[in-house]
């Protein structure tokens, strides 16, 4: 028999939210796991928020939105919002009742400054790696670094050269304004780039101040950049670490000596990367640090700082093809939690996204990993 076409909803709904998640959804693990680490950061949350006045949005639950939205490659905050509204699934994996009212889009821009005043993304990734379960995927031994270039959020036209105040260069008075609905009217005017010669030394975006020009290599184009860098272990290639830095010729390597350094314990570790970190203050620093370098060799038209001996030998070799695992950890964050380019202006929010981002990351490959066997 044909059932009825029948468009109108019932007035309840008898069945609980938690039901309609399969058992087998990989959500539910990666929940289970998130609010793990998010109850070991409950004091710090606290002394976030002041003990008197309304209650605020639970930050549990806007980190739990952040990290949907990288999981599903959601463009905007605003998009989350719309995407929570109707969705249960996500409701159900931030903590939102079925009747639940959904907050405003604006939460995330009041709630972000005093998130990164307690450097709580930094702190999450922390915490999730020191979960039992999960500290036990994790190799002490053995890491690989290396960093990629993020496109701020910044135009090309917005560089333009400092003034000797700190300030930009304006056109002089007598400079007659363009007509009026010309191409050079309005904010975003045109601009004639022909013979003009930019550097981060002179030059600064009106836009994001923290943004420098940068280019990937040779024969590529310039863009208004900066540079993400994570530490990873070999075992599983898991991040243990990562920040983001203004894009510079040496930031790479000056973010590796950084995340080195920040290591609790200071036992003899290997350490693979590519070519860019054969430098010989880097590899002393290294050396310093108990740290061997299995980096990969830069004899073009110079000196390897790497010993003959120490590249011929068989954990050197391990290391060059483990290392490689990283640019998965960077092509994930760029395609799926969209971070070809930041969404966000300045060091300390790009920063503190990128952080979330790895950590998401993470949470993405613990499911699988933590049900194969030891």
């Amino acid at each position: 028999m044909r059932g009825e076409d029948n468009r109108s909803g019932s007035l309840f709904s008898y069945v609980d939210l938690e039901a309609r998640v399969p058992a087998e959804h990989s959500l539910r693990a990666i929940r289970e796991i998130v609010n793990q680490a998010l109850a070991d950061l409950s004091g710090e949350f606290q002394a976030l928020y002041s003990h008197t006045g309304r209650p605020g949005i639970v930050p549990e639950k806007l980190l739990r939105a952040l990290l949907l939205q990288a999981f599903y490659s959601i463009r905007s905050e605003r998009r989350l919002m719309a995407e929570l509204e109707f969705n249960l699934l996500y409701r159900w994996f931030v903590g939102l009742g079925i009747d639940d009212p959904v907050w405003d889009a604006t939460v995330f821009c009041k709630n972000r400054d005093r998130l990164l005043a307690g450097d709580v993304a930094t702190r999450f990734l922390a915490t999730l790696l020191a979960l039992p379960q999960v500290k036990r995927l994790l190799s002490t031994e053995h890491f690989s670094v290396d960093g990629t270039l993020i496109e701020a959020w910044a135009s090309i036209k917005s560089f333009r050269p400092m003034a000797e105040d700190g300030g930009y260069d304006k056109p002089d008075d007598d400079t007659p304004p363009p007509p009026a609905g010309s191409a050079s009217d309005g904010r975003n005017a045109e601009r004639d780039f022909y013979g003009a010669r930019w550097s981060n030394d002179t030059h600064r975006s009106t836009t994001d101040g923290d943004a420098r020009l940068y280019r990937k290599g040779r024969g590529k184009e310039a863009k208004l950049s900066y540079l993400g860098h994570a530490l990873m272990e070999n075992r599983h290639g898991l991040v243990v670490d990562g920040l983001v830095s203004r894009a510079t010729g040496e930031a790479e390597r000056l973010a590796a000596e950084a995340m080195l350094l920040l290591r609790p314990d200071r036992q003899p570790i290997t350490l693979g990367a590519d070519k860019a970190y054969d430098a010989a203050e880097f590899v002393a620093t290294c050396e310093a640090a108990q740290v061997t370098p299995h980096i990969a060799r830069n004899q073009l038209g110079r000196r390897s700082n790497i010993d003959d001996d120490l590249a011929a030998s068989e954990g050197y070799a391990m290391s060059q093809r483990v290392r490689k695992r990283i640019e998965e950890v960077f092509a994930w964050v760029k395609t799926v939690a969209g971070w070809r380019k930041t969404r966000h202006r300045g060091l300390a929010r790009v920063g503190w996204q990128f952080s979330l981002a790895l950590a998401a990351y993470n949470l993405i490959r613990l499911p699988k990993l933590l049900a194969a066997p030891s």
